[in-house]
């Protein structure tokens, strides 16, 4: 089998506007990965407390007391779950992602300590530095009576229920749920 071809068929041409367009997206592809501006994206959000350094250098230890640090640095985040006297001040900056999820820009944790009499003893302050990964346990906690096999789960509740409104006995209570009692007296 033979082709012919029709030199009277037009031949396609790019116009200008088309030429125009497909360089600027050949030129613009580089830039594809890098994002998009940041007057297109959203601004940094703060979650928590957001402790500056000038704020920590008006405590002094020995002789700052908890109200001056809550009136200066407010309430804690939290409290150490097993010594009241270490204050916890956490807080991170994020900015939304694809999904809704959030990206950790910037994190920070203050603890502060107190003595027993309420006499601030320390200031540390933590960031995503020294943090550590906490890996998933595997597996499921077991719960008791969950082995049941296929039959059990087809059949499992055949006969345990009374039809609705009807009061028979049968196994269950009555219409009111109370037990069934087969002894007279």
């Amino acid at each position: 089998m033979t082709r012919t071809i029709d030199h009277d068929t037009p031949t396609p041409v790019i116009t200008k506007a088309g030429f125009r367009l497909v360089r600027s997206l050949l030129l613009l592809a580089p830039l594809a990965g890098c994002g998009l501006p940041s007057f297109l994206t959203y601004p940094p959000q703060l979650r928590g407390n957001n402790i500056e350094s000038y704020q920590l250098d008006q405590l002094v230890p020995g002789t700052s007391t908890r109200n001056d640090v809550t009136a200066l640095l407010g309430s804690p985040t939290t409290k150490a779950t097993f010594d009241e006297n270490s204050w916890l001040y956490i807080g991170e900056v994020t900015r939304p992602v694809i999904a809704g999820t959030q990206k950790v820009l910037d994190q920070q944790v203050v603890i502060v300590t107190f003595d027993d009499k309420g006499v601030l003893r320390s200031i540390s302050r933590k960031n995503a530095g020294d943090s550590m990964e906490v890996g998933m346990a595997s597996g499921a906690t077991p719960s008791p009576g969950s082995e049941a096999n296929i039959m059990q789960q087809l059949l499992g509740n055949v006969g345990r229920f009374n039809a609705l409104g009807t009061g028979a006995s049968g196994g269950g209570g009555g219409a009111t749920g109370a037990p069934a009692s087969s002894s007279s007296y």
